[in-house]
């Protein structure tokens, strides 16, 4: 079979060229070579399949996905994919412009600072309830940092004049250099942290 040329995500950022430096994530964050990342959701029953999804798709998947029920604006965006894909394109024309980096890598930059590495489950012990800390699985911080980033997009939006392109790419920027402001980082923190009180 011939090779396949060097496919450029959305006809412009190179992806073969992004090291993921946080070892545990290497087999979880994806960098398939595609240039709409859209697989109309082969993935989506097969067990672990996400992990073959490319990383810019799944960030889309959750920002479609608008959070909790009842929430203040569940719904939203819901299904509208190609919408969301369109926001992610000029999110990344807006992190370029003002980083001058590859936005791909800023994405796994801002995902890697925001995976938590340490969470909290329930044991029910007879009658008792303990809370104890537990190691998070790779698939799942990348899950879990793609929702604080999208939360923290979501939140930033919502009854706000400046467009959702703007506020996705300051997000994912604060996020990529591990800003302590950084709602998405903010977040992990408070996670790590709790979990380090009931070791």
């Amino acid at each position: 079979m011939a090779e396949t040329k060097n496919l450029l995500l959305f006809r412009k950022w190179d992806m073969s060229d992004i090291e993921i430096k946080d070892p545990g994530l290497k087999t979880a964050i994806s960098l398939r070579k595609q240039i709409l990342p859209y697989t109309f959701g082969r993935s989506a029953l097969k067990r672990f399949n996400k992990a073959d999804v490319n990383i810019v798709e799944r960030l889309c998947n959750k920002v479609m996905h608008f959070g909790k029920k009842y929430a203040k604006n569940t719904g939203k965006m819901t299904g509208k994919k190609t919408k969301v894909l369109n926001t992610v394109k000029l999110a990344f024309d807006i992190i370029a412009l003002k980083t001058g980096k590859n936005p791909v890598e800023i994405l796994v930059r801002a995902i890697e600072f925001s995976a938590p590495n340490e969470d909290t489950t329930r044991i029910v012990y007879g009658g008792t309830v303990y809370h104890v800390s537990v190691d998070v699985a790779p698939i799942r911080r990348v899950d879990m940092a793609l929702k604080f980033i999208a939360d923290s997009i979501r939140d930033s939006t919502y009854s706000n004049p400046k467009p959702i392109e703007e506020h996705m790419a300051e997000q994912l920027i604060l996020a990529a250099s591990n800003d302590p402001n950084a709602p998405s980082v903010k977040k992990k923190h408070e996670l790590e942290r709790i979990a380090q009180a009931s070791r």
